[in-house]
């Protein structure tokens, strides 16, 4: 399967910046402006392109742990009511673990994605001080430049909130005095020195004025790659895993709907290139998710009108998400389709029988048979029968594809892996 994994990075970063300013207030953009600082800095620093695109994906998703810190950490913590605790608050009083956990989950989660170029213990170390002081203690001599340009440009980013919009001469010259002042503490003297150099007035306006992505794309050229099935497989379960961690109700959901998928594409005799596309599609369909607050994910009784209007939005931000990368238009219907109805009364476009693909409508019903079978805040998960029960409703009302609902039932009997 071709595809631009760095485009699709760039995508997700809306996604984790979503998450990251739930829970520790940083503002929107935060891991492309981190990527584009860090790329300029890599540049001077003399790394290859390859290494360069390898680096800037790493940039990107260095905060990629921060969905299971939540679930591990966040998400069980109630008040003596029985409410969550605000995210923010509880990442405040955890920060020192949160920086430690975050530091080293990431690391492991980027061994599933299939870069070119050792990325070795640039997302382990991003927060480490030049004097030992940072997470896991760490000082510059034992970490590489890697590491060191981007603990920089995340710090000189989401401690100065850097606004681009308005940014002037005079808060460049802070945002430089400001490394000055943290050189030997916080940085080393080698990378503040790049940095400065590197990431200069006149390159951040032009960020602004071309847009983050256009302003990364000129910098470092599109690549589509062809990538084996199993690098697929492992870029899916990376998706998959950061969604599902956002809240402790929807674990293995992502992952649920993708094997469910595939074992339907199986069943109609979809050939090997279009079934992985499927299965891509199934582990995606629910990334707009991360956009969504914790506290309507995880709300123990049934959502308000506004509350779930709120929910709704989580398909239009799946549409938004996979929309930015261009290879796969097939797999941006198929995942962000899946609450649209026969009857054109679903959500986000109001599609109707018609306007939908075979597969669309398949993923509709696999996602639904997924949901209910799963055990959530406000309902134990259902057996077959009494899901098949409610599909055939579904069905009759003018929602469903019955032929889709007779299969699944015929499919899947007596299965109810997750």
């Amino acid at each position: 399967m071709k595809l631009d994994l760095t485009d699709m990075l760039y995508a997700l970063s809306f996604a984790l910046d979503k998450v990251e300013t739930e829970l520790v207030g940083v503002d929107t953009g935060h891991g492309k402006r981190v990527a584009y600082m860090a790329l300029l800095t890599g540049k001077l620093a003399g790394y290859e392109e390859e290494e360069l695109r390898d680096f800037i994906g790493c940039c990107l998703l260095h905060d990629n742990a921060l969905t299971e810190f939540i679930y591990e950490e966040l998400s069980g913590s109630r008040l003596s009511d029985g409410t969550n605790v605000k995210l923010s608050e509880l990442a405040e009083q955890s920060k020192p673990k949160l920086l430690r956990h975050h530091s080293i989950v990431g690391e492991e989660n980027i061994r599933l994605l299939p870069f070119r170029t050792d990325v070795k213990d640039i997302i382990l170390y991003h927060h480490e001080n030049a004097d030992g002081t940072g997470a896991l203690g760490k000082k510059a001599a034992e970490t590489n430049l890697k590491a060191q340009i981007l603990h920089l440009a995340d710090l000189a980013d989401a401690t100065l909130h850097l606004d681009l919009e308005r940014l002037t001469a005079d808060e460049y010259e802070k945002l430089c005095s400001w490394i000055k002042d943290r050189t030997g503490t916080l940085f080393s003297e080698e990378v503040s020195e790049l940095f400065v150099k590197a990431v200069t007035y006149d390159k951040l306006l032009a960020m602004r004025e071309k847009g983050l992505t256009d302003a990364l794309h000129e910098e470092l050229h599109k690549k589509v790659l062809d990538y084996s099935d199993e690098e697929i497989r492992n870029i899916a379960e990376f998706f998959a895993k950061i969604v599902d961690y956002k809240s402790e109700f929807t674990q293995r959901h992502s992952t649920g709907v993708a094997r469910k998928a595939e074992i339907m594409a199986h069943y109609y005799g979809f050939d090997p290139e279009k079934s992985i596309r499927f299965y891509f599609a199934g582990a995606l369909h629910d990334i707009g998710k991360l956009a969504i607050a914790n506290g309507i994910l995880e709300k123990p009784d049934k959502l308000t009108a506004e509350e779930f209007a709120q929910m709704k939005n989580h398909a239009s931000a799946t549409y938004y998400i996979l929309s930015q990368i261009k290879e796969i238009p097939d797999i941006l219907e198929w995942a962000a389709n899946h609450h649209e109805k026969l009857n054109g009364k679903g959500y986000p476009r109001g599609l109707t029988e018609k306007e939908l693909s075979f597969e669309d409508q398949l993923m509709a019903v696999v996602d639904i048979y997924q949901a209910l079978t799963e055990k959530r805040p406000y309902k134990d998960g259902m057996s077959h029968e009494k899901t098949m029960s409610i599909l055939t409703d579904m069905v009759s009302r003018g929602e469903l594809n019955g032929k889709i609902v007779r299969d699944m039932d015929t499919v899947m009997a007596g299965s109810q892996t997750a």
